[in-house]
C-alpha cells in the first residue's frame, strides 16, 4: 500500500465530487480494489465510514445556511436508517455462512449499483443536453403532511437505504434523483437535503459496518485527508468549470468500471 498515493488519488477524487456532485463511493471503492488490490468487502466498509465525514461535514454548512428541507431528511432517515442496517445484517448472514463469497457477491454488486446510477444519470444527462424541450411524465408528489406520503418517503429510503447498506454506492446519487421526482425541490435545497439525508444514512450505515470488522482504518484516514480539501477546493471552483462535458467524462469512466466489476474482476 502507498500511503502517499492514496491521500493524492482522493484528493483528485474529492474534487470530482466537490466539482459534479458525482458520488464518491463509486469512484473511490473501484479505486481502492483495483489500485491498491483491497479486498470489496473491506473497501465498501472503509469508504463507508470515509464518505461518513464528508456528508457531515458538508450537512453542518448546510443547516447553517437553511438550504436544506428538514422535513424530507427526516422521513427519508425513518426508512433509509433501518434500511441500511437491514442491508449491512445481510451482509452478516452471507459472511457467517460462507465469507469467501463475500467479496465476490460485493464485487458484482457494486458493479452493477455503479451501472444502474451512471445509467440513469447519463440519460437524465443526455436528454437535457440534445433533447432540451423533452418532458418526461411527472411522478407523483409526496406530500409529507398526509400519512401516504410518509408512507411512502420512508419505503423509498428503506428501500436505497438497504441498497446502501449493501454496496455504499448510491447514498447521494439514486437519493438525488428521488428529491428531483418526487419532492420537486429547487436548486438551492436539493444539493443541502441531499447531503444531509446521506450523513444521517452513513452514520449508521457505517456504524453497522464497523461491526462486520471489515473496516480498515489504515485506508479511512489517508481518505479523509485527501477527500475533504479536495471537496472543499472543488466545490469553490465548481461555478467556473463546464459541468455537463466534466460529467459526460466521468460518467463514461464509470461505466467501464462498471463493466470490469461485473465481467472481468
Amino acid at each position: 500500500m502507498d500511503y502517499l498515493l492514496l491521500p493524492l488519488l482522493s484528493f483528485g477524487v474529492g474534487i470530482i465530487v466537490g466539482l459534479t456532485g458525482i458520488g464518491g463511493a463509486s469512484l473511490i471503492t473501484p479505486m481502492l480494489i483495483f489500485v491498491f488490490q483491497v479486498p470489496p468487502s473491506v473497501a465498501v466498509s472503509s469508504d463507508v465510514v470515509a464518505a461518513t465525514l464528508m456528508k457531515i461535514v458538508g450537512s453542518v454548512k448546510h443547516y447553517q445556511q437553511k438550504t436544506l428541507d428538514m422535513q424530507v431528511v427526516k422521513w427519508l432517515a425513518f426508512g433509509s436508517v433501518p434500511g441500511s442496517l437491514f442491508g449491512v445484517g445481510i451482509l452478516h448472514l452471507i459472511k457467517r455462512n460462507g465469507g469467501s463469497s463475500l467479496d465476490y457477491i460485493l464485487l458484482r454488486l457494486l458493479g452493477v449499483m455503479i451501472l444502474l446510477v451512471t445509467v440513469l444519470a447519463l440519460v437524465q444527462l443526455l436528454l437535457l443536453t440534445f433533447f432540451p424541450k423533452f418532458t418526461l411524465p411527472e411522478l407523483p408528489k409526496f406530500d409529507l403532511k398526509t400519512n401516504l406520503g410518509r408512507f411512502m418517503t420512508m419505503t423509498i429510503g428503506a428501500v436505497l437505504g438497504c441498497l446502501v447498506g449493501l454496496s455504499s454506492v448510491s447514498s447521494g446519487s439514486m437519493f438525488a434523483l428521488v428529491l428531483i421526482g418526487f419532492f420537486r425541490l429547487d436548486a438551492r435545497k436539493l444539493v443541502g437535503t441531499d447531503i444531509s439525508q446521506a450523513a444521517i444514512l452513513l452514520f449508521f450505515t457505517s456504524l453497522g459496518h464497523l461491526t462486520l470488522g471489515t473496516v480498515n482504518w489504515s485506508l479511512v484516514i489517508p481518505i479523509w485527508i485527501g477527500s475533504v480539501p479536495g471537496v472543499l477546493l472543488g466545490a469553490k471552483i465548481c461555478k467556473i468549470a463546464p459541468q455537463r462535458p466534466l460529467r459526460f467524462i466521468i460518467y463514461t469512466i464509470l461505466m467501464m468500471v462498471s463493466w470490469k466489476l461485473v465481467y472481468q474482476a
